[in-house]
């Protein structure tokens, strides 16, 4: 069977290695491996493989410390230490910039480490099956490899378990949210929920005592039991209140350094005008309020602005949200003549194509792009620099360690 070297890892599961100069993406792999390969059939210019034989192990190679980690399809990097995984995301982020920019970004500190490997994630979402089955899907498919407690996150599998078996077949999905060592749950239903449902939550709340409350979803329908309100402090003095299933980062207290990144390249003061695009619950906007810019937030999520309006009347914040889809809003703000000093565009992994134009048009000094996904914030800001928009700065930030996934935060400017 042929055999590679694995030269570096991909924004995904894979290891890459060369063989008569064909690219050969193989899952499990570690930077540095040597690997005895079995081909899989694939197009011209790359291919597949699956590893045979580890003839060499990477110096980064490590024994995946999760029991479940062969079958589920979440943490795709565990095979390799902490370590290599920095050093991975590092150069694959200098690699995009460098290919898709022509920018050159130095490796060494530019991801930030997490400060713990496990245990980081304050929300996981688990799915659900009749009899009380939780788990997460395995790579590539729907079926469910049920799990007793997931690494990564800051709580136990207990209580989704719990839920789900009081509730059946008719829940599809149990998110936990953990808060000063207390769980909300948030369960997605397959139907409005019932009285019988309330009722059978109510029933699990009580046998746990570690529970603050219970969200119930679907059908167009909301029930609440007990206290679902979260105040998560996005820096020192600016914690954002919210119901616990409104959006937040999972990764807390990465999300406060992202934050202080952020505030720090928009150079935010008095007199300084932000648009603040995808804003959320005010996760930029209210610090950058603080520190008196005048700041504008959009965000599509009527249940979000109504929680960053609450918050900026709570602090006493003189800051803005409107409830629009950000396009829409960039549109109407250009032909208002409205112009901001700085925008922060913080869209979701699929991006925010549809907005470049009008936002460039507005004519902001910087703009401030935070990014899940680097491949389509590569084509983001290769669209902008067609406006004339340059990146000067950017860091990563590992939000999510053992998987591939990156935090990205880049400063361009008009030039």
């Amino acid at each position: 069977m042929p055999v590679v070297k694995i030269e570096t890892m991909t924004f995904g599961p894979f290891g890459v290695g060369r063989l008569d100069g064909q690219a050969v993406m193989v899952p499990g792999a570690a930077p540095g491996d040597v690997l005895e390969i079995d081909l899989a059939s694939g197009r011209s210019r790359q291919t597949t493989g699956r590893i045979e034989r580890i003839v060499e192990p990477s110096a980064h190679r490590r024994t995946p410390p999760c029991p479940y980690y062969a079958r589920c399809g979440g943490c795709d990097w565990q095979q390799i230490d902490y370590a290599g995984q920095l050093e991975a995301k590092a150069a694959m982020l200098a690699a995009a910039f460098r290919r898709g920019l022509g920018i050159e970004l130095e490796t060494r500190g530019l991801i930030e480490p997490a400060p713990a490997e496990f245990g980081y994630r304050a929300r996981t979402r688990f799915k659900a099956e009749a009899g009380g089955k939780t788990g997460f899907h395995a790579a590539g498919s729907h079926t469910l490899v049920e799990v007793d407690r997931c690494m990564v996150a800051a709580g136990g599998g207990e209580a989704p378990r719990a839920l789900a078996t009081a509730l059946g077949g008719r829940c599809a999905e149990i998110e936990t949210v953990i808060e000063d060592g207390e769980t909300i749950l948030v369960a997605r239903m397959t139907r409005a929920p019932q009285p019988s449902d309330l009722a059978r939550a109510r029933a699990v709340m009580a046998g746990d005592p570690r529970m603050r409350g219970i969200i119930l979803r679907g059908g167009g329908a909301r029930a609440t039991i007990g206290d679902v309100r979260t105040a998560i402090e996005v820096e020192p003095g600016c914690a954002i209140e919210s119901d616990a299933d409104a959006f937040s980062q999972v990764n807390r207290e990465q999300n406060r350094k992202l934050v202080a990144a952020t505030m720090a390249l928009g150079e935010f003061h008095g007199g300084v005008k932000l648009l603040d695009l995808f804003c959320g619950s005010g996760n930029f906007s209210l610090p950058a309020a603080r520190r008196g810019a005048e700041a504008i937030g959009v965000d599509a999520d009527a249940a979000a602005i109504a929680a960053a309006t609450a918050n900026a009347a709570r602090m006493g914040l003189a800051a803005r949200f409107v409830t629009m889809k950000a396009d829409e809003t960039a549109r109407f703000l250009a032909r208002a003549g409205y112009r901001p000093d700085v925008a922060i565009l913080d869209p979701p992994r699929t991006g925010a194509a549809e907005l470049i134009e009008a936002v460039a048009r507005l004519r902001p000094a910087s703009i401030i792009y935070v990014a899940c996904d680097v491949a389509t914030m590569m084509r983001d800001l290769k669209a902008l620099a067609g406006f004339g928009y340059r990146a000067h700065e950017a860091r990563g930030f590992d939000f999510f360690p053992n998987t591939h996934h990156v935090e990205v935060v880049a400063r361009v400017l008009l030039t």
